[in-house]
């Protein structure tokens, strides 16, 4: 059993700053990879940002220059600096992550999501 606990989503203006964050947790033995999707209204889930757990970080275009994924390891824990935002940014943003179990079984799971929403 695992648990993706994300935080952080909310209501900003234009321009603004948000802070993601999602924790891992439970039977896990290895986690190679931690990202972050987003979904919104009308359309389909797409990617946003994602860092191995050797360190190299990958952006969506959309958001490459402003946003920003860090994974502390000792925590299990992935957050994405969102700055700058644009009210095309206002989406579902969903936690996910890649990992091995202790029986060497492959996993990709997905956080419940948080809302967020760039109006003024």
């Amino acid at each position: 059993q695992v648990q993706l606990v994300e935080s952080g989503g909310g209501l900003v203006q234009p321009g603004g700053s948000l802070r993601l964050s999602c924790a891992a947790s439970g039977s896990i033995f290895s986690i190679y990879n931690m990202g972050w999707f987003r979904r919104a209204p009308g359309k389909q889930r797409e990617f946003v940002a994602r860092v191995t757990s050797g360190g190299v970080t990958n952006y969506a275009d959309s958001v490459t220059g402003r946003f920003t994924i860090s994974w502390d390891n000792a925590k299990n824990t992935v957050s994405l600096e969102m700055n700058s935002l644009k009210p095309e940014d206002t989406a579902v943003y969903y936690c996910n992550v890649q990992y091995d179990d202790y029986n060497g079984d492959e996993y990709d799971y997905w956080g419940q999501g948080t809302q967020v929403t760039v109006s003024s």
